[in-house]
């Protein structure tokens, strides 16, 4: 037996890495504690949250951990997304799996204060580059509400194109996919 305390599993190191994914204006980076503010307000706001599922402040920090707890189901999950320019952080991006699907999946929130700047096209489009370029993932999918015109917009972009109908949480939503390699639409 050995009696070293740091070798024991509950002093074992357990580390996971979020890597950095950069773009012009942009850094996506891991979630950290000071970050959830921002994002219980989006989840708050009615208008923001619209198309997600509001959340007041204490299911908001379930989803916040959630999200995060992702990379070390996974090694894959979502992204707080930061001005490089001003730190200030605008929003937040994922390329992750859900319980019950091999597809990745890809998720994109902008901060309304930030809305109109293009930053969910660029945090999206980072994400998936890196979901079928460095991980080599053989599709991905986003799951968009018909009414969420600006997700529909950011999808196009994507060059994801629509595929199915499908029910999350109780709201109908459209399947837009793009295989790795496949045209832009």
């Amino acid at each position: 037996m050995n009696d070293d305390p740091t070798d024991s599993p509950e002093n074992s190191d357990f580390i996971t890495a979020v890597p950095y994914l950069h773009t012009e204006r942009l850094l996506l980076r891991e979630y950290r504690r000071e970050d959830f503010d921002a994002f219980a307000a989006h989840l708050a706001d009615p208008v923001s949250a619209a198309h997600l599922i509001p959340a007041d402040r204490h299911a908001a920090w379930r989803i916040f951990c959630s999200q995060a707890g992702l990379w070390l189901i996974h090694g894959a999950g979502w992204w707080a997304v930061e001005e490089k320019a001003t730190g200030r952080l605008v929003g937040n991006v994922g390329a992750f799996f859900r319980e019950d699907c091999a597809v990745m999946e890809l998720g994109w929130n902008t901060y309304r204060a930030c809305w109109g700047r293009g930053f969910a096209n660029e945090a999206a489009a980072a994400a998936m580059h890196h979901a079928l370029e460095v991980r080599r993932e053989p599709k991905v999918r986003a799951v968009i509400a018909a009414a969420n015109e600006s997700s529909l917009r950011v999808a196009k972009r994507l060059g994801l194109a629509y595929e199915a109908d499908t029910e999350i949480y109780g709201k109908a939503v459209g399947i837009h996919a793009r295989a790795r390699g496949g045209p832009v639409v």
